[in-house]
């Protein structure tokens, strides 16, 4: 298990209307169970919209999954059954609170595997009905989407590429609530296809580290292989035909070396970097013609240009992908921003700072809130041409 700096202060700027307006804070218990990590936390977020992480514990099942090179949906909800109780007694207790101190529980609703996100949000309405208090049903991915809030002071508008096991995509993060998106992956995600690679070449998962790890003894430049997708006018991502040509690559010269599986993984490293700036560069370039005139407003009175560049997920951990898409933002005059390490992958902190940040605008759910398995930010976006269901809902 891993847990979080008890009370470590960090802070969003003054956004929307306030919680209180006597300097006292609210508190929020967030649970997350989309996937395969069980995490509980509580966040504050005071009258002036700053954030306190108070406690924030995440427990993997990584060892349970092994096996199987994959997530096993049955198994990944057994596991939240059995420990989510007692992370969130942890929570409450490094945060030195109790049920009467919180303002209102938020549970992951969607989008991950059912049956996970059932053992959760179904906890969070027991808790809800149990306490008089109120229910945030949270969206995972806006969830990653407004962390930079509670990190980096830093309140919407601003464009965001949201890179994980599940999801590749460009959003323009207008409000709280409020998403356009701009591109998505048409196949894989980043994340799956780090995975795929990492499994095809032999290496430990979770895959995105092995392979990032793995590149450094690496030469990019040996393998020949494909960028998907740059220079087409659309921003959306492809990494499908990556991942076969790094096994082609691989299968031409097997048995391979360690020093082949460095490279082959530079050189998808690489690629996967390229792609990821073109992508997003066309990206601002598409957001700066569509707000030209049409400023957004914030806090309804005044007019904000995007400016700022947001990287989240399980992927933006990367080192590599977050140098080049900070190289990026500083050639477009952007400022760049991502999460600690620790808060890119799945965790409860960033569900309970989704809460608060939905409960301040009294945007509550009641105990018919359904689970989701799929719930798209922008409900509007036309599928990308060629996506399959994933591209088109995630």
């Amino acid at each position: 298990m891993k847990v979080s700096n008890t009370c470590s202060t960090l802070a969003s700027q003054k956004h929307g209307r306030q919680a209180a307006t006597d300097g006292s804070e609210l508190r929020v218990l967030g649970i997350e169970t989309s996937c395969d990590e069980t995490s509980a936390a509580v966040v504050a977020r005071t009258a002036q919209g700053h954030g306190r992480i108070c406690s924030n514990i995440v427990r993997s099942q990584w060892d349970r999954h092994r096996q199987f090179g994959g997530v096993v949906p049955e198994i990944a909800a057994r596991a939240h059954v059995e420990c989510l109780d007692a992370l969130i007694a942890e929570a409450m207790s490094q945060a030195g609170t109790t049920f009467g101190d919180l303002d209102a529980i938020a549970a992951t609703a969607g989008p991950g595997l059912i049956g996970g996100l059932m053992v959760g949000l179904i906890t969070g309405k027991m808790l809800s009905l149990e306490h008089a208090k109120p229910l945030i049903a949270v969206n995972h991915l806006e969830a990653h989407a407004l962390t930079v809030g509670l990190t980096d002071r830093l309140p919407p508008p601003y464009l965001l590429l949201l890179v994980s096991g599940g999801h590749t995509q460009l959003l323009a993060v207008d409000d709280i609530g409020r998403y356009r998106r701009l591109g998505s992956t048409i196949d894989d995600a980043l994340g799956e296809a780090f995975d795929k690679t990492a499994k095809l070449l032999g290496l430990p998962m979770p895959g995105g580290p092995s392979v990032e790890q793995t590149s450094l003894a690496g030469d990019p430049n040996r393998f020949s292989l494909p960028r998907p997708m740059t220079g087409r006018a659309e921003p959306h991502f492809s990494f499908a035909g990556l991942k076969t040509a790094v096994r082609h690559a691989a299968q031409s010269i097997a048995p391979l070396s360690d020093q082949d599986v460095a490279d082959l993984c530079a050189g998808f490293q690489a690629a996967v970097c390229e792609s990821v700036v073109d992508r997003t560069r066309r990206a601002i370039g598409i957001l700066r013609d569509m707000d030209t005139g049409n400023p957004i407003k914030r806090d309804g009175q005044t007019d904000v240009e995007i400016q700022d560049l947001v990287v989240a997920g399980g992927v933006a951990a990367n080192q590599q992908i977050r140098t080049a898409l900070a190289a990026l933002a500083a050639s477009e005059g952007y400022r760049f921003h991502a999460p600690p390490l620790a808060l890119c992958g799945d965790n409860a902190a960033m569900i309970a700072w989704a809460g608060a940040e939905r409960l301040v605008r009294g945007l509550t759910d009641d105990l018919n809130a359904p689970v989701r398995p799929r719930w798209p930010l922008d409900n509007t976006a036309v599928p990308a041409l060629g996506a399959g269901l994933k591209g088109a809902k995630a």
